[in-house]
């Protein structure tokens, strides 16, 4: 199915969304002068969108929350500041400097790749896994949350292992990289289920992926190109062992949070269901996808959000709020 097909009247908006300039956040560094940098990026009219959604969330009237989802599927990761450029206002933030602690002050990112880190609602002591960790802009988000008693931070391919030590090392102080238990690995992460059953309390799961946006600006290397052909076609499968592994690697009552930063149902919503099946037909593993509805509408001042996922939350681009595209879809494991 095309992306035309798949999103009708929305496409043009889109497609012409993912050939301009993206919009980015900048993820206040926590170990370094927080609240001097987040002085100086209000100076500059951005604003933290994760407290202002905070904010909007607690003045919501009762009446409008009875109807909500259980607490748990919706409570997002704690202490994390990202501050983003209010819609329509394409102004680009500076480029990160070197803060007084010795550690960078912010972290450029799409501002909806914070969105499966707090979606994942790290609490005090948990043990987490980021199973596809690099370049490393969510294992720093997660490490920002003050949460994680042991820090997994793994994946395949070396080099991309070595760009996520370098943010971790110009991020956060050694220190707290000790504190946290931080182990950074290159495994194959489809076998991890079997290296670590049973293990985490949360693990991010951030596939490889046919990265839409970026693809349509790198020639280099591109996925789309005719010669990648066949790994592209086996990417969901991928994808859902990858899943699997993650899911097997929680512990019964843990959760997981799968995502990606392609606009394709193959590897979004078909991806979830298959590894649900997949554990429930080789494992008799059962596992719930998680409502994410009051989620999606804490963040909608920021974000544009697709109308009509099956599971999981899709934000797309719009020339308003050019952030994404980012699939994200919460799960836990109940046994």
């Amino acid at each position: 199915m095309t992306y035309s097909v798949q999103f009708g009247e929305l496409w043009p908006s889109i497609r012409v969304s993912l050939l301009s300039e993206q919009k980015y956040g900048a993820l206040v560094n926590n170990f370094g002068a927080w609240d001097h940098v987040s002085a100086e990026l209000e100076q500059l009219n951005a604003r933290d969108f994760v407290t202002k959604a905070h904010a909007h969330g607690e003045q919501e009237p009762e009446s409008s929350q009875t109807s909500a989802p259980s607490p748990a599927s919706w409570t997002c990761s704690p202490n994390l500041r990202c501050f983003t450029f209010t819609r329509g206002d394409v102004c680009r933030f500076p480029p990160a400097r070197l803060g007084s602690l010795g550690v960078m002050d912010y972290y450029l990112m799409d501002a909806a790749s914070l969105l499966p880190a707090l979606a994942l609602g790290l609490q005090p002591g948990d043990t987490v896994l980021d199973l596809c960790a690099a370049p490393g802009g969510k294992t720093l988000a997660l490490l920002q949350t003050g949460c994680c008693r042991n820090l997994a931070a793994n994946d395949l391919s070396t080099s991309r292992t070595g760009r996520l030590q370098k943010i971790l090392h110009s991020y956060v102080p050694q220190d707290i990289r000790d504190r946290s238990r931080v182990r950074v690995t290159s495994w194959d992460g489809r076998k991890w289920g079997e290296l670590e059953g049973d293990t985490y309390d949360r693990v991010l799961v951030d596939v490889p992926c046919t990265t839409d946006r970026h693809s349509l600006h790198e020639e280099e290397n591109n996925i789309f190109q005719r010669s990648r052909k066949k790994e592209r076609q086996i990417l969901p499968m991928l994808q859902v062992q990858l899943l699997a592994a993650g899911l097997l690697a929680t512990k019964p009552g843990g959760h997981v949070v799968y995502s990606t930063c392609s606009l394709s149902h193959l590897q979004n919503e078909y991806v979830v269901q298959g590894a649900i099946e997949l554990l429930a037909n080789q494992y008799s593993i059962e596992v719930r996808v998680e409502d994410l509805t009051h989620f999606r509408k804490l963040f909608m001042d920021t974000f544009s959000f697709f109308p009509s996922c099956q599971v999981g939350e899709l934000v797309i681009p719009n020339l308003m709020a050019n952030f994404g595209p980012m699939y994200f879809c919460k799960m836990c494991r109940l046994t």
